[in-house]
């Protein structure tokens, strides 16, 4: 037997009564959670690619809703932290498009039919993002009314400001004249465009020392746009590489619904205005 080196002998080794890294990280749990339903070997990528992207999505979703609560509270440096992190993971989950796009049709065709009608647009946790950034659509709702708790968080969140009404209100309090018609809008409902709105971040852009704390928190929001757009794109490409323009699993147009979503803006003014600088 091979003696611990001088390096190893403090490692603790005896874990009868104590907590090891796979309990605390419920790794029983996680790792038992990849059920194929075909023998076919290429269906565990695609089951593991789609956990560990939901995973990242629970995390987006902690730090998003971490975030609206620094900016209502004044503290936009706290929150530039949460944003920031949440442009990082949004990385990693565009790169798992990546590994995806390793499936060949051949090898999809093979397990495809064992999805039925499951399919990542019915993703809640994706719906919550998409809520909290403020794309409010209540026809989706229908998809989860098969499960009362779940059903109940989303209605919940389609009823909360997103990201962007709570960083419009932090315009107002930097002292710019926001739209009372923006201020007091229905937020279950898409934001539109309002020139209220752009005037003030056409005003911080132009006088960014000035108005630095707000500059930093457009400069986030465009961040995490983009790289949402990214994510868009590489699952739409993704999506054609495998299985060209035919149908989505869930119903929907499969690659053209994607490339539709691509034209959807979330804060339309921080991207006018780079026209008008």
């Amino acid at each position: 037997m091979k003696k611990p080196t001088d390096d190893e002998k403090n490692i603790e080794t005896n874990f009868r009564d104590k907590m090891t890294y796979g309990e605390y990280l419920q790794l029983d749990s996680i790792l038992s959670s990849q059920k194929r339903l075909s023998d076919h070997h290429d269906e565990m990528l695609f089951i593991v690619i789609h956990q560990v992207s939901e995973l990242w999505m629970k995390l987006i979703l902690h730090e998003i809703t971490a975030a609206k609560q620094a900016i209502s509270d004044g503290d936009l440096q706290v929150s530039f932290k949460k944003l920031a992190r949440v442009s990082q993971i949004q990385s990693q989950i565009i790169r798992a498009w990546d590994v995806l796009s390793t499936l060949t049709p051949s090898e999809y065709l093979e397990f495809r039919g064992e999805l039925g009608n499951s399919s990542g647009f019915q993703s809640f946790q994706y719906r919550l993002i998409e809520f909290a950034l403020g794309n409010k659509t209540d026809y989706i709702l229908k998809i989860y009314e098969k499960d009362s708790k779940l059903s109940k968080e989303l209605n919940e969140a389609y009823q909360e400001p997103s990201l962007y009404d709570i960083s419009i209100k932090a315009l107002q309090r930097g002292g710019f004249e926001i739209s009372e018609v923006v201020l007091n809008r229905d937020v279950t409902q898409p934001y539109q465009h309002d020139q209220s709105v752009q005037d003030a971040w056409t005003t911080v852009y132009k006088n960014i020392d000035k108005y630095w704390d707000l500059y930093q928190l457009a400069e986030k929001l465009v961040d995490i746009e983009d790289s949402l757009q990214q994510w868009r794109f590489r699952h739409m490409k993704t999506v054609e590489r495998i299985i060209g323009f035919k149908i989505g699993t869930g119903g929907s147009s499969g690659v053209n619904y994607l490339k539709q979503v691509l034209d959807q803006r979330f804060f339309p003014e921080l991207w006018n205005l780079r026209t008008e600088l």
